[in-house]
């Protein structure tokens, strides 16, 4: 897709200067198989073979939000309520498109395990990808390597602080559920009762009424995120750093 051609000025003697094209670009971030994983595309043109993150250029008339889904459902056939999206960063180098100076902002989601997507549009492929695989590399198109480091980054800072772990879990969930949640994204073990006694005091976990097997061993409450939580884990639950 190339980027879209500006339209005239509405207004007689109105002078805009088009010297760049918007896009958005979306990192799909899931848990599969005790990874975490990204979604990626294979791109045809330009850049063509090369992994790349899901995305394109905005509409006239599009959100900017709505762009990013819309994309997400174009090149890889995932349609999904996605738990959570939100705006990561604006990438604009000059050169990080060979086709146009084009400015792109970025946006982190998160949504439980999807099944396995189908190309569609200007991709020849789709698939979900280990990022263990990918941090530290320089193996995807464009500037995409970063925007996948920085998506990652800011899920696993806001496990500290925020109830974006729970984004990763069904609607329902035992404490231990969401505590491997937070081992496979930090990439650490956590000791199993300081996690249960953190999680259970903080204010955004309410119990069900309800438990599970599902785990094996004894049954397991079964906790949600309570309807009128604030977003914010208080207090919040650190995560050991080197």
């Amino acid at each position: 897709m190339v980027p879209p051609e500006p339209e005239a000025p509405a207004k007689p003697g109105f002078r805009v200067w088009y010297n760049c094209a918007l896009a958005v670009d979306i990192v799909l971030l899931t848990i599969r198989h005790e990874q975490l994983h990204v979604l990626l595309i294979n791109r045809s043109e330009p850049k063509a073979g090369q992994l790349a993150l899901p995305g394109g250029f905005v509409l006239p008339d599009e959100d900017l939000p709505d762009a990013a889904l819309r994309e997400l459902g174009d090149e890889t056939s995932v349609r999904v309520d996605v738990r959570h999206l939100e705006q990561l960063q604006t990438y604009g180098r000059p050169g990080r498109d060979p086709r146009a100076r084009v400015v792109s902002v970025a946006y982190l989601a998160i949504t439980p395990d999807l099944p396995e997507p189908r190309a569609g549009t200007d991709a020849v492929g789709a698939s979900w990808r280990p990022v263990r695989q990918l941090l530290g590399r320089s193996s995807l198109a464009f500037d995409h390597d970063t925007i996948v480091a920085d998506g990652v980054e800011r899920a696993r800072s806001k496990l500290e602080y925020s109830t974006l772990g729970a984004a990763f879990c069904p609607a329902d969930f035992t404490v231990a559920e969401l505590r491997r949640i937070y081992e496979i994204v930090w990439g650490t073990q956590l000791d199993p009762r300081n996690f249960h006694r953190k999680l259970t005091s903080a204010d955004f976990l309410e119990p069900t009424g309800e438990t599970t097997t599902r785990d094996g061993g004894r049954p397991a409450a079964l906790y949600r995120v309570r309807k009128d939580a604030t977003g914010i884990m208080n207090p919040p639950l650190l995560r050991k750093t080197d």
